[in-house]
This record gives structure tokens, sequence and C-alpha cells, in this order.
């Protein structure tokens, strides 16, 4: 029943049987067949095909609304009881931060923790985000505003310098204040949200946009434009020091976060890893 439960609340967030069965890393028929069972069990219909969209009905939604704290609920008894008892941590890390400096600071932390085994998932923040509420992941590396998960325990570990890749490595002359055209990240991403306003004070203009800094940066490269991305993105790709445009002195930077539910962020393990990363990243290097 619980996994019919869960496999309703993610084909509500989905919304078609393919992202859903994609998400779950289960088949499309067995998607159907978890919530046929459901409206079997309840004798009421919980969704309804428009295509290949999927929609919940009015009892659907009511279902869903009732059992997902339930459900967030569970999965954190689980984390709680089963990998903290291991010493375990299963923690998301924004896609951009664990391919650039997030794997060397990590690598850092499993040394000064050797007792600890940690599952790491490589995801957007905003799914960072949903699945720490989900009771998924017991902890979160990611961007964003620091004021925006008033649900969530959220600590600032760095600001990340914002650079601007040249377009095409050519040379660039700017001056902080000159209006420029640049590539960025899209405005469903954690990062959008904190640098937007200083872009608009800085006069970067936003004229195209991916869901990935990294994908950002190799059109830049490529020369379809200038790229605006973390400085930790260029590093990773070898963008020379001297070709990149620092924005960290104009005020331009992301904010990194470590984030947690109240009750996790309360036990020992978690506050101890926290306390590690938090030095470490004080210690990167722009």
């Amino acid at each position: 029943m619980i996994e019919n439960l869960e496999t309703l609340v993610t084909l509500s967030k989905a919304g078609t049987m393919m992202e859903a069965s994609t998400t779950l890393r289960i088949s499309q028929s067995a998607v159907s067949k978890r919530i046929a069972a459901l409206e079997r069990y309840y004798d009421r219909e919980l969704i309804e095909r428009h295509g290949r969209r999927v929609v919940l009905t009015h009892h659907g939604t009511r279902l869903v609304e009732r059992v997902t704290p339930l459900l967030s609920e569970l999965r954190s008894v689980f984390l709680e009881d089963n990998a903290l008892r291991k010493g375990k941590i299963i923690l998301g890390v924004s896609e951009a931060i664990l391919a650039s400096w997030g794997s060397t600071l990590f690598s850092k932390v499993n040394d000064s923790m050797p007792g600890v085994e940690f599952e790491f998932h490589a995801q957007r923040s905003p799914v960072v985000l949903d699945r720490l509420r989900s009771g998924e992941y017991m902890v979160g590396i990611c961007t964003g505003s620091p004021d925006a998960e008033s649900d969530l325990v959220s600590e600032v570990l760095r600001q990340e310098p914002m650079v601007i890749i040249p377009s095409g490595l050519a040379s660039l002359k700017y001056r902080t204040g000159d209006p420029l055209d640049v590539i960025t990240i899209e405005s469903r991403s954690g990062a959008w949200g904190s640098i937007e306003e200083n872009m608009q004070r800085l006069n970067l203009r936003r004229v195209a946009s991916l869901e990935s800094f990294f994908a950002v940066a190799q059109m830049a490269l490529a020369g379809f434009g200038h790229g605006l991305v973390p400085v930790g993105v260029a590093k990773t790709l070898g963008v020379p020091e001297k070709q990149r445009v620092l924005l960290s002195e104009a005020g331009l930077t992301r904010p990194v976060r470590f984030v947690a539910r109240k009750s996790m962020f309360s036990q020992t393990l978690v506050r101890t890893f926290y306390r590690e990363v938090s030095d470490l990243a004080s210690k990167v290097r722009d």
C-alpha cells in the first residue's frame, strides 16, 4: 500500500506515466497497476488522462494532500532509525557543485570522518529541497536564497563568486556596470533567485538560459555568447584565470547552503558533518 501511495504522489508531481516511471525506476505498466490498485481500494477514480498528461481528480488531490506528510515522516523515521544507526549520511548535492569543487571537498570530509558512509545524489537544487522535505535525503548542499525555506534549517557555507566567460574566450573589455548580454542559468534553478537582482544592478541581461551551468560554460567557450557561471565551473573546464571576469567584488555571488530538516539537523552525526563541511568550504580557493 505504501508503494502505491508513493507512486500516486510521484505521479502528481511528474504529470506523466513516463516521468513517474523514470523517477521511481519502474516500468510504466507498474505505475499504472499501482494506481489501479489504489483506485480499487478506495473505490474512487484518482487520476484523469489528458493525452499523455495525467491530472489528479478531486479525490486524488485530497488523498495526496493527506498522505504526503505521513510518507515524509515515515521516510524520515527510516533514515533516523537505520541510516544514522549505521553511521550513514544520505545527501543530495547540486550538480554544478559536485561536478566542480564539491567532490574534492567531500573527499576531505570523508578523510576526516573515516567511520561514516556517504551516499551522494547529484540533482538540481530544487529537486534536492523536494527530496529533503519528502524524507528521501538527510542533508542537502545546494544553492539559492538562504531565507527561502522556512521549514528547513539552512546555513550558508560560502558565497561562490560568479564569473563571465567571454564568448569564444575572445578579449572582452568589460567594466563593472556596463550593459552586457549573457547566457546563464534558467529561472527554475536554485541559483537564479539569488543572482537575478544583482545581475539587474550590474546591467547584465540574460538573453538565453540553460538548465546547467556547465552547458552555459561550454556554449560560451564555443562562441555562442558570454556565459555567466560560478567560478568553480569555469575552473573545472580549464578557463584561464586571466580570461575570466570575476564579479565577486561587485557583489555577484551565489550562496552555497547546507540544508536539512530540523529534526535531522539536531542529530549528532549530522551536526558533526555540518561542522566539517562548513570549515572546509570556508577554505575553498576561488
